[in-house]
């Protein structure tokens, strides 16, 4: 099955190239027009992403783009493939770990606990753009930039009764879905709680069931999307969701430097409007979280330490095993921690 699939997906990539070269053959060579894709619809925040950084490509008379929103070129591990390809020369995506472990690298817990801190190690001019470029490179990609999403917290469904702030003496085994990736399963397991790794789109269904108690890796969308079901929500802070910017890398190193700067500082610019943006949905979320009746609960900053200390000395030992110690001193001289 997987040779059918991974010849379907050469089929579709030799077919937008040739749809691609016979619709550019006659541009000047002075016009670059590529392809620029991502798999989510109208009404995510990709897509207002990635109107903004069309619109300042106006600005140049050597850039064009074909924007292909929605999913049409292939959902977000196909985009990750076709831009490993040169297919699409440019997506925005999440980092596909079937095509290298290391890109597990994205779910590893408290490298950043609050906004300030996720700014500055994840922002523009942030090191671990440099940290996942050592790994892209080897795929013959390039991380432009790293868009912000939320922190994930941890949601308990209404009955329960717990409010879990105190690790992992509060835990007390409590049934908690995590994604079925074995970093988020091993983490909740040492914070104390009873691991059950489920799809994202079982995971209400579960809640409803009561077939776990609580749920992590919870963004505050999707906490209020969830709300008739829960009670309460602790937000542990324990994971940062982000997504790549990412470009093929010898199609981008072939580029003029003048249109590769233009590029550069348009998704620069356009990265720093998306971080303001992020923080300011989280924030409303939150609200309108607090406002459905759900108990929303901060933890203190020595409860996030005493979490955050198991977590390093348990989850990044794991993690230095697979991206090897390099990756993982960066790593925590960005997160402060070396």
């Amino acid at each position: 099955m997987k040779t059918k699939f991974k010849h379907k997906k050469l089929r579709l990539a030799i077919a937008i190239s040739a749809i691609m070269g016979a619709s550019f053959a006659v541009s000047v060579q002075a016009n670059e027009r590529f392809i620029f894709a991502h798999a989510m619809p109208s009404d995510h925040v990709f897509h207002s992403i990635s109107e903004r950084f069309i619109e300042q490509l106006e600005e140049s008379e050597n850039l064009s783009v074909a924007y292909h929103p929605g999913g049409d070129l292939g959902d977000w591990t196909s985009l990750f493939e076709q831009s490993m390809q040169g297919v699409v020369p440019m997506s925005i995506t999440w980092g596909a770990s079937e095509f290298d472990q290391r890109l597990d690298l994205s779910w590893l817990g408290y490298v950043v606990s609050n906004w300030e801190d996720a700014r500055e190690v994840y922002g523009p001019g942030g090191e671990m753009l440099e940290v996942y470029n050592e790994i892209f490179h080897d795929l013959d990609l390039h991380a432009i930039g790293i868009i912000p999403t939320d922190f994930g917290s941890l949601v308990i469904r209404k009955g329960v009764g717990k409010t879990p702030v105190n690790f992992p003496e509060d835990g007390q085994n409590l049934k908690t879905r995590v994604p079925p990736v074995p970093i988020a399963i091993d983490r909740f397991n040492s914070l104390g709680f009873a691991s059950v790794p489920i799809p994202l789109s079982e995971v209400y269904t579960a809640l409803q069931l009561g077939t776990v108690d609580a749920r992590a890796f919870s963004t505050a969308v999707e906490t209020y999307q969830q709300r008739d079901v829960l009670e309460t929500n602790v937000l542990t802070n324990d994971y940062f969701e982000t997504a790549f910017w990412l470009v093929n890398k010898d199609w981008w190193d072939g580029l003029s430097a003048e249109n590769r700067d233009f590029l550069q500082d348009a998704a620069d610019n356009t990265v720093l409007w998306s971080w303001d943006k992020a923080e300011s949905l989280s924030n409303d979320f939150i609200d309108k979280v607090r406002e459905s009746g759900i108990n929303v609960v901060e933890l203190s900053d020595e409860q996030i330490d005493a979490a955050a200390k198991i977590v390093h000395e348990t989850e990044w030992p794991v993690m230095e095993e697979l991206v090897g110690p390099e990756i993982m001193s960066k790593l925590r001289q960005a997160a402060g921690i070396e």
